[in-house]
């Protein structure tokens, strides 16, 4: 297949990017059938016993081209590029109009806007130690602002008028979006290389690479919770977010899409990895194959 240069955004300046957080990355087991949704018919999924490996990448970001922001991206498998492999993103959650726009039209993501809520876990009061309960008598309590706690985040995709809860996430400890011990593991380089596009706003099949410099350590899987009921206000129409889905348009296979993504986050974990220090090069995306409009619509499912 031949390989072209792509455009890219004036908006966010000349590549590579830069983005600068912290970050979790987690490898799940994900049914082939799953993954084979997501996944182009040209590629062959790296496959074993009826599963790949998929799972998600959860980062904070600090600084990057579009400011800080959060950002979920849900890894639905492994495919073939001899003489490696390489991701495919199923869904791409991000907190900010301006990287989904960007993730959209440059990269060939399939973006979407999302909504991040924290909530910080502290340790439950009868699991805190005799000194504990005796500064707690003294008016000198500390359980709750205790480093050992966990973090809830709960991702809500925005779809026009509507929030939509996608997942929680439990970190067993303080994860993304909090400062960490910069001792903590070794510091690492290592090359994330994955293919993209087949979209909607970027038909052509891209490959990309993301370049990471950071401290990593292994850490106990996040736990993964489906979708739960919205509170009230998390349904009221939020205009303030205006990248809005494509699918928006067709509920059927906007949902079919989601279900799918969920399934992915909901399988099983088998690693976990904490990037602290988090420094992440991203190239611009090279053209690997152009789509031709009757071929795109088809692949596309458009009629």
């Amino acid at each position: 297949m031949g390989v072209a240069e792509t455009k890219c955004s004036s908006g966010y300046g000349k590549p590579p990017w830069v983005f600068k957080g912290s970050a979790l990355y987690q490898l799940h087991l994900v049914k082939a059938e799953t993954a084979r949704t997501f996944i182009p018919k040209e590629f062959r999924l790296v496959e074993a016993f009826g599963y790949t490996l998929g799972g998600f990448f959860l980062a904070n970001y600090e600084e990057s081209p579009a400011g800080a922001f959060d950002e979920l991206v849900v890894i639905a498998g492994i495919v073939w590029n001899p003489p490696t492999s390489c991701a495919w993103a199923a869904r791409v959650l991000v907190s900010s109009n301006d990287a989904c726009d960007h993730g959209r039209k440059e990269v060939g993501l399939p973006s979407h806007v999302a909504k991040f809520s924290k909530r910080i876990e502290g340790i439950p009061r009868q699991q805190t130690s005799k000194f504990n309960r005796f500064l707690s008598m003294i008016g000198l309590d500390t359980a709750s602002s205790t480093p050992n706690g966990g973090m809830d985040v709960q991702v809500t995709e925005i779809n026009g008028p509507r929030a939509i809860n996608i997942c929680e996430i439990n970190l067993p400890t303080f994860g993304p979006g909090f400062k960490l011990d910069k001792g903590m593991g070794p510091a690492i380089k290592m090359s994330l290389p994955s293919f993209s596009g087949r979209t909607m706003h970027n038909p052509n099949l891209l490959k990309y690479s993301c370049n990471i410099e950071c401290r990593v350590r292994t850490m106990q899987p996040a736990k993964v919770s489906g979708p739960r009921q919205a509170p009230k206000h998390d349904t009221e129409p939020l205009g303030h977010h205006n990248c809005q889905s494509a699918d928006s348009s067709n509920g059927k296979l906007l949902d079919n899409g989601q279900n799918l993504s969920i399934s992915v986050m909901l399988s099983k974990p088998i690693l976990a990895l904490e990037f602290s220090c988090l420094k992440m090069h991203v190239e611009a995306p090279i053209t690997v194959s152009h789509c031709s409009e009757s071929s795109c619509r088809n692949s596309l499912g458009v009629s």
